[in-house]
């Protein structure tokens, strides 16, 4: 069974070792908003910040180009940093980029990879933790949205989101709707059913 937890709520009389969690005199409390479920142990978060990690993709924007580097706007707490070697094209300050995490340093700074430059489309914001409910197991979701709107969609896992061509509008409203509706059982059919009627 699930249920939504606050910070401070006891998720178990044991101490049971899992993300968003603390242990106290033995017990196990939670210290997030989110859904717990009793039987497996999983806590999802429902509000939360994206945590880099190899191979996340991201999307941000230039916000300076120094000698040899670029320095890139993450929408996180985290700052992103290219390298010039791994940048193939000409970047500039203002461009819009998806690029992929190689290493969080020491400094907390993220140092991304293979960065591609986009350009028009619309860009907006999703909470980090809904980026995988947008995905979808096997990224099923995110083929449906595509192919149903035609769209090309960016999904980056620090939760900035890029759509361009096709139905943009349909494709926006879908991806806010999944956000919303991220906890709830039988989304996906309802998400299929919004996209036919388009």
């Amino acid at each position: 069974m699930q249920r939504i937890v606050i910070p401070g709520e006891k998720l178990s009389d044991t101490a049971v070792r899992m993300h968003n969690t603390l242990v106290h005199q033995g017990k196990t409390y939670s210290t997030i908003v989110g859904l717990y479920n009793d039987e497996k142990n999983i806590l999802i978060p429902m509000e939360g910040l994206w945590h880099p990690a190899y191979g996340d993709t991201v999307v941000g924007v230039i916000e300076e180009d120094r000698l040899n580097t670029y320095n890139v706007n993450l929408n996180s707490p985290y700052k992103g940093l290219l390298i010039s070697k791994f940048v193939q094209e000409q970047l500039n300050k203002g461009d819009l980029v998806e690029a992929s995490v190689k290493e969080l340093d020491k400094t907390q700074t993220v140092v991304l990879m293979r960065p591609r430059k986009l350009t028009g489309g619309k860009v907006f914001m999703i909470t980090p933790s809904k980026v995988p409910r947008v995905l979808g197991k096997g990224n099923n979701m995110i083929k449906e949205l595509t192919t149903s709107t035609k769209c090309n969609i960016i999904v980056g896992n620090n939760g900035v989101v890029w759509i361009k061509g096709g139905n943009m509008q349909l494709a926006m409203d879908a991806i806010l709707r999944i956000q919303e509706e991220a906890h709830t059982s039988g989304l996906t059919d309802r998400i299929k059913e919004m996209l036919s009627k388009g």
